[in-house]
């Protein structure tokens, strides 16, 4: 008697999932990010059945240690008392939900959007910038959250093999900050996709808004403060004030989708009026609130816990117990992953059982 045997379980569904997800893609602006063009990773696999590649990032980065981490670190406030203040997770959540706006009224890749968007921040030390600006001083040839965040997928996730992202996340990760003097500037430089130029631009969105309302929940700031072009060409409220933006990025970007027929490749800004306000607010932010005299003491304080985590593992690498860190290395590099992937509790209370005291 001839015995039937069935084909593998689901395997034409799984084709057709295959053919939609390219399909899907192929009906994007002529100048997205398409997973079938990309770079590819540095170690080659085989393709997953149900997702892209960018898919496939943005989970591999869901899932890291650096991610989960990310909960228990500074934004701005350092340890606030209130259970509403940003951390550096809530913020990368939002610039997602920012960018994925963006990128979906432009035609852009949401997903490759989303993975960059939610990889951007990983490589942030405690205690936010007063950590970084610490690790800066100390770490040979300089210390910048987004050459680490690069350094954690490629390194310094999964023991030492990294998460094998594409190279398309990667460059996003690598050029997603700005620099203090413009909202468009270019940092480090310009991602080489438009959806990691969406994301750098929803990370400005997304922290300068925030972070009034948290300077207004600690007392700092009442929205009467901002200046007068900002009420008047962004809004008087938090949400009026992402609205104009996020709809002045699509109106002024609107090239990316390829409907204007233009050949030259595009990029992601804003229009001089509302770029000028922005630019206007994150001035008065670093005033009124970055560098505001209470925070400086806060900051002062992180920096010298920062600074003490930092030379005593440099000096002592055989106490270092994480498999954050690459035997191999010189003892500063060991000390500065290490280090850089506290979270803010961890390290305050790390620094006091080695000794510390203020």
């Amino acid at each position: 008697m001839e015995v039937h045997r069935p084909s593998a379980p689901g395997q034409e569904v799984l084709a057709q999932v295959q053919r939609r997800l390219l399909e899907r893609e192929e009906s994007l602006s002529p100048f997205a990010a398409r997973s079938r063009l990309s770079r590819g990773r540095e170690r080659p696999e085989e393709p997953s059945p149900l997702r892209g590649e960018f898919q496939r990032d943005r989970d591999r980065i869901i899932h890291s240690k650096a991610f989960r981490r990310l909960k228990h670190k500074t934004q701005v406030f350092i340890a606030p008392g209130g259970d509403h203040f940003v951390t550096r997770l809530t913020h990368t959540l939002e610039v997602a939900q920012i960018a994925r706006t963006i990128a979906r009224a432009l035609d852009l890749n949401e997903d490759l959007t989303e993975a960059i968007a939610l990889g951007h921040d990983l490589g942030h030390p405690p205690f936010g910038h007063a950590g970084e600006e610490t690790l800066a001083e100390l770490v040979p040839g300089g210390f910048r959250h987004a050459e680490q965040g690069l350094r954690v997928v490629e390194r310094l996730e999964k023991g030492g093999r990294g998460l094998n992202l594409t190279w398309e996340v990667r460059n996003g990760i690598l050029y997603s900050s700005k620099p203090r003097d413009d909202i468009l500037g270019e940092g480090l430089g310009t991602p080489a996709t438009l959806e990691g130029q969406v994301v750098k631009i929803a990370d400005a969105v997304a922290y300068l808004n925030h972070d009034i309302a948290d300077a207004i929940r600690a007392g700092l700031l009442s929205e009467d403060d901002l200046p007068a072009i900002v009420q008047e060409r962004l809004g008087r409220s938090h949400s009026q004030r992402i609205d104009t933006m996020v709809r002045d990025i699509v109106a002024a970007s609107w090239a990316a989708t390829g409907r204007l027929g233009t050949r030259v490749q595009p990029r992601i800004i804003m229009s001089p009026p509302v770029h000028e306000a922005a630019n206007e607010l994150r001035e008065f932010m670093f005033r009124r609130v970055y560098q505001w005299e209470g925070r400086r003491q806060e900051a002062e304080r992180a920096k010298r816990v920062v600074r003490f985590l930092y030379l005593h593992f440099r000096d002592h690498p055989e106490q270092i117990q994480s498999d954050y860190v690459i035997p191999d290395d010189p003892p500063w590099r060991q000390a500065a992953d290490y280090v850089s992937g506290m979270t803010d509790r961890f390290a305050l209370d790390m620094a006091y059982r080695l000794g510390y005291r203020d």
